[in-house]
């Protein structure tokens, strides 16, 4: 027999959308995620932290705090609120307003799924010294975890 847990989040415009998820998918804590990112091992120097805008702006803020470097936002969007396919491809929403060339930049987004928005964001800096990647969730250079989706304590 399977458990289920519900969750309610509450949106900015002040509807409460409540999901049901498998007990065995807990959403983390905002302290557990602050607490794996004070421990993760960044062995690497970066000029900036590029943000996806939206998922990836607290994650990078985190990360800000860790590694006290620059932030910046790349509009990309791909997904709705609620994690429905928008659009077949991201979707570039604003041209860049940061340079990138020869820069080292750390590209953070909250999930990395089938890599189709990383990648294209990754593409849109070409001209970078390196860009690395970290999600919080998925495969990437750097992350936090690499497991069946949970919900984001942020969201």
């Amino acid at each position: 027999m399977e458990t289920n847990i519900s969750t309610t989040n509450e949106s900015t415009t002040g509807t409460s959308n409540t999901s049901t998820l498998p007990a065995d998918v807990l959403p983390k804590s905002m302290q557990e995620i602050k607490n794996k990112i004070k421990s993760l091992n960044i062995d690497e120097d970066f000029d900036i932290i590029v943000a996806i805008a939206n998922g990836g702006i607290i994650p990078a803020a985190l990360l800000n705090q860790k590694l006290n470097k620059r932030i910046e936002l790349l509009y990309i969007n791909r997904r709705d609120e609620n994690n429905n396919v928008v659009y077949e491809t991201p979707k570039l929403l604003s041209s860049l307003n940061f340079e990138v060339k020869n820069k080292r930049i750390l590209l953070v987004d909250d999930r990395n799924k089938t890599g189709t928005t990383l990648n294209y964001a990754k593409s849109l800096l070409k001209g970078a010294k390196v860009v690395k990647t970290f999600v919080v969730n998925g495969q990437a250079d750097y992350n936090l975890y690499d497991e069946a989706c949970f919900k984001f304590p942020w969201k």
